[in-house]
């Protein structure tokens, strides 16, 4: 069976709960990348793992390091042109997780499987 690619908008992601994120962009994005690190190996509730976590960051959160189990991925400009382009590189099957309707439409209109922010906040 094929990987998974799990290709996540931090951005969206991040600002779907209003904790105070705005204050630390980076802080916030890395967060997120460490609760994203166990959904590697165990997958989602409707996606089983093993996943290639792919986070993509962008503005203030650039530069945020890679971990095992999730790459981070720094869009150079807009991030969900970004991850349009990732899932078009994406071989294998990919699903990502945003609210955004219109990145939700660039992706899904390449293939992509598409849930919510809920599904990877844990």
């Amino acid at each position: 069976m094929e990987t998974v690619t799990l290709v996540v908008d931090a951005a969206n992601v991040v600002g779907s709960v209003p904790d105070g994120w705005w204050r630390d962009r980076r802080g916030a994005a890395e967060r997120l990348r460490d609760r994203l690190v166990p959904l590697a190996a165990a997958g989602l509730a409707d996606l089983p793992g093993p996943l290639d976590v792919v986070l993509v960051v962008e503005g203030r959160a650039r530069g945020v390091d890679s971990v095992p189990g999730v790459r981070v991925d720094s869009a150079p400009a807009s991030g969900d042109d970004r991850i349009v382009e990732l899932v078009a590189e994406t071989a294998g099957p990919c699903v990502v997780a945003t609210a955004d309707r219109e990145l939700r439409r660039r992706v899904s209109a390449l293939g992509a499987e598409v849930v919510g922010p809920r599904a990877v906040r844990g």
